[in-house]
């Protein structure tokens, strides 16, 4: 009979290096943007097949028993409480008569990492070792000794690697079988120096090289902080809030935020790259930066912790599906963003020409400070990191968040109708055309790149359908045409100081009727609104573009025009969520699909008459 697979936490250190934030909570329990690191590390040992796992606790033991009773997953967790503390190997000893039934994993609770711990468990039971250390190079932490079979030699930062060896960084991951348990003196003691006994009794202390995984020790701030940040990159977002957190109204936000449960932000107080834990206080008009927030204490930390630098170039920042590069850099002393694009980007010409079009008339997009069109490059206004979609994770009242999405109505309104009036000065635009063959293109991205690839759908694509996308298309090419942005979702429009709003990525922009802009905007996948604020949105613009759009403008046709562009946007919105994430590799899109599933589904129920097969293949998927 297989014996059940065991992991062991070693979770009761002081966190000495962390203080004061260790003061109030135990290393292991600290956040990762919502999630406690002991929580992740348990998932990733269940993951890995682990069916019983232990945990030894001393620093705030009451923490972290607190949070075992409260877990779902408390029935499988085993407790191991040290007075006093007993160290790594005094603790593998105080748990023998848990460990002894079959080989066993062992995790630090304060690293973070990929590596492979299924992998490392196999790779053990194959090797004969006694005990199987997962090793990456890493400077910083390198001082293990290991031979050309892999084989530990020596530990030590005073140790010189003979020829054949090298030195690697211990992960503070390992896979034990129970006879390692004999070399561990009870007591304190260190596992250090039980690897040195057992290899001095003729067993094998062997390794395997977990070099190119992610890996970090979260000892300091500064480590912490990256770590945060990563998951908030991994994830495709600048901002994460706990549903706990008190209201943000009159707060100012940017760069990469995290608030964690139970805190409170004072009024008007704005932070910049901050992580605020759990309880944790900002006081009432401060400004607080590059900082690690508590109830009583803020600790500074180097701005390179919320940031991914890159040599020459500045901070590397964005998350969206745009294969461009954007970074963070200064340029005669203020803070700008330089865009890279490929060769072979199209739209490099039109990032140029339409800013000083769309400025001429008011449409609120970065100021561009020069650009290089051999090297394919241009420096832009820094508008910061909170988008809209951003902005809106922080908990505001249902008047501020409504007046913020009027204020970029407002501007759509120009786009609409004043600088649609112009767009014969602006040659590039005038030539773009969202016609039939684009929306045709649309349809087909949407059935390549998502729905031919849902397992749900029970029955190959109808050749039928095709005349539904046909009749589709025309019917949208039929209406009037203005600007639009063409991707005005709220991941697109940056809120910047004193909640005004700034347009970026409008190199899509396109002549194409402006429902589709609507439809982007307030059946957003990424932002959903409740229908009663949608209908107060909708009317507030119908009113607006009434008022601008005197000789074109129908509200008939817009009304008419509206369900047919919804149709359009969220297929157009799901496939690329197919694309990016099954091309690309982006797969944090894939949280949006959801959201932009339902919304199409309900589009489709409303055209059933018109668009039958639509209608039933959308119900499938």
């Amino acid at each position: 009979m297989t014996k059940p697979q065991v992991c062991f936490i070693l979770a009761a250190g002081l966190g000495k290096r962390l203080r004061p934030i260790t003061d109030h909570v135990p290393k292991p329990l600290l956040p990762i943007a919502g999630q406690p690191l002991l929580e992740s590390i348990i998932e990733k040992s269940v993951a890995a097949g682990a069916c019983s796992i232990g945990i030894n606790t001393h620093h705030l033991h009451a923490q972290i028993e607190e949070w075992v009773r409260s877990s779902e997953l408390c029935g499988m967790i085993n407790l191991f409480h040290e007075e006093p503390i007993l160290d790594t190997g005094g603790a593998l000893k105080n748990a023998e008569t848990f460990l002894a039934c079959g080989d066993f994993i062992v995790h630090n609770g304060d690293i973070v990492s990929d590596i492979d711990l299924s992998l490392a468990l196999e790779l053990h039971k194959v090797s004969g070792n006694i005990a199987t250390l997962a090793v990456l190079d890493y400077p910083a932490f390198n001082n293990v000794i290991i031979g050309q079979n892999g084989r530990l030699t020596s530990i030590g930062r005073t140790c010189n690697p003979a020829e054949g060896e090298r030195i690697v960084a211990f992960s503070g991951i390992a896979v034990y079988s129970p006879d390692f348990l004999k070399f561990l003196p009870a007591g304190a003691s260190s596992v250090v120096d039980a690897w040195t006994a057992a290899i001095g009794a003729g067993f094998q202390v062997g390794t395997i090289d977990a070099s190119g995984s992610f890996w970090s020790d979260i000892g300091k701030p500064a480590a912490y902080a990256s770590v945060v940040v990563r998951k908030l990159k991994n994830e495709g977002e600048f901002v994460y809030i706990h549903s706990s957190a008190n209201t943000c109204g009159e707060i100012e936000l940017d760069g990469h935020i995290v608030i964690e449960r139970e805190s409170s932000l004072g009024k008007a107080s704005s932070l910049r790259n901050c992580i605020v834990l759990p309880g944790g206080v900002t006081e009432a008009g401060k400004h607080y930066e590059n900082s690690i927030i508590g109830e009583d204490y803020a600790i500074p930390v180097d701005e390179g912790a919320f940031s991914i630098p890159v040599a020459g170039k500045g901070a590397l920042i964005g998350t969206g599906g745009s294969d461009r590069k954007y970074f963070r850099t200064n340029k005669n002393g203020r803070s700008v963003v330089l865009m890279e694009c490929g060769n072979d980007d199209p739209d490099f010409e039109r990032h140029i020409e339409y800013p000083r079009f769309f400025t001429k008339y008011g449409i609120p997009v970065p100021e561009m400070f020069g650009a290089d069109h051999e090297k394919r490059s241009a420096f832009f206004e820094d508008l910061g990191d909170i988008s809209l979609y951003s902005w809106l994770k922080c908990h505001r009242g249902d008047d501020e968040a409504e007046q913020a999405y009027q204020r970029v109505l407002e501007v759509l309104v120009r786009l609409h109708a004043t600088v649609s009036d112009h767009v014969s000065e602006c040659p590039a635009l005038l030539a773009r055309v969202f016609d039939y063959d684009h929306l045709r293109w649309e349809t087909s991205y949407f059935i390549e790149r998502f729905a031919a690839c849902s397992e749900k759908t029970g029955a190959p694509m109808p050749s039928s359908l095709d005349d539904e996308f046909h009749r589709l298309a025309l019917r949208v090419d039929s209406f009037s045409k203005r600007i639009i942005h063409r991707d005005f979702q709220s991941q697109n429009i940056m809120i910047t100081r004193g909640g005004v709003p700034r347009i970026i990525d409008y190199q899509g922009a396109r002549l194409a009727p402006p429902a589709y802009d609507i439809a982007s905007f307030l059946w957003d996948p990424y932002a959903p609104l409740k229908d009663e604020t949608r209908a107060r949105l909708l009317d507030y613009y119908m009113r607006l573009i009434s008022k601008a759009g005197i000789g074109w403008f129908s509200t008939a046709e817009f009304t008419e025009s509206l369900l047919y562009c919804r149709l359009q946007r969220h297929m157009q919105a799901l496939g690329a969520y197919g694309y990016l994430s099954g091309i690309k590799g982006k797969t944090y899109f894939l949280k949006h699909v959801p959201g932009a599933l339902s919304l199409l589904k309900d589009e489709t129920f409303l055209a059933r008459q018109e668009f039958p097969l639509l209608h039933d293949l959308v119900s499938r998927l």
